[in-house]
């Protein structure tokens, strides 16, 4: 009798059976091929930023004022800002980058960034990876994680660097250089 309930339960747990009832999975083990997974590509991207706060038609906006104007500590901006491949306005777009920043450091100048740099152009239309990091804009280089991506750009990891290009300090209008390397499949 012992033998034939062993063997019972041996059969129930390979059925995927259990005392409790049937097994439930919510994941499974995938074969990253069956995704196109098997290669992988490295990306350097070259763009400008284009962070504009002044005029009639800004492209960032404070939606909660700072805590402390010198740090900027507390302050939310949302932005939708053009990429561009050279440092002009006037430069040819290729996306836009949308998100925020958060002034989150107390006793300096340091922004939390979340963005997306999404394309518009060419081969990479309709693709996009997210940044999310800090970003400490009085240092002379700034580097974030790439996070993740859509369309070509799934699974996408890397980082980018950012350097200010352009400051008014009066208007507080940026403009920002960034290389930005993603490895994708």
């Amino acid at each position: 009798m012992a033998t034939k309930l062993i063997i019972l339960c041996l059969l129930l747990s390979v059925l995927g059976v259990t005392a409790t009832g049937p097994k439930v999975s919510y994941a499974r083990k995938m074969d990253p091929k069956t995704l196109k997974m098997d290669r992988h590509f490295l990306l350097h991207f070259h763009l400008y930023w284009h962070d504009t706060v002044s005029g009639a038609k800004p492209s960032s906006v404070a939606v909660l004022p700072p805590r402390n104007k010198a740090t900027v500590f507390g302050e939310l901006n949302l932005f939708d800002n053009p990429l561009t491949i050279g440092p002009e306005p006037s430069s040819r777009r290729v996306g836009r980058s949308q998100g925020m920043y958060a002034g989150t450091a107390s006793d300096q100048i340091g922004l939390m960034m979340g963005m997306t740099f999404a394309f518009t152009t060419g081969k990479y239309n309709g693709s996009s990876f997210t940044v999310f990091g800090r970003n400490a804009i009085t240092e002379h280089e700034r580097e974030m994680p790439v996070v993740g991506g859509t369309g070509k750009f799934r699974f996408a990891r890397g980082y980018a660097l950012a350097k200010t290009h352009h400051f008014n300090p009066d208007t507080f209008d940026a403009v920002v250089e960034y290389d930005i390397y993603v490895l994708h499949y």
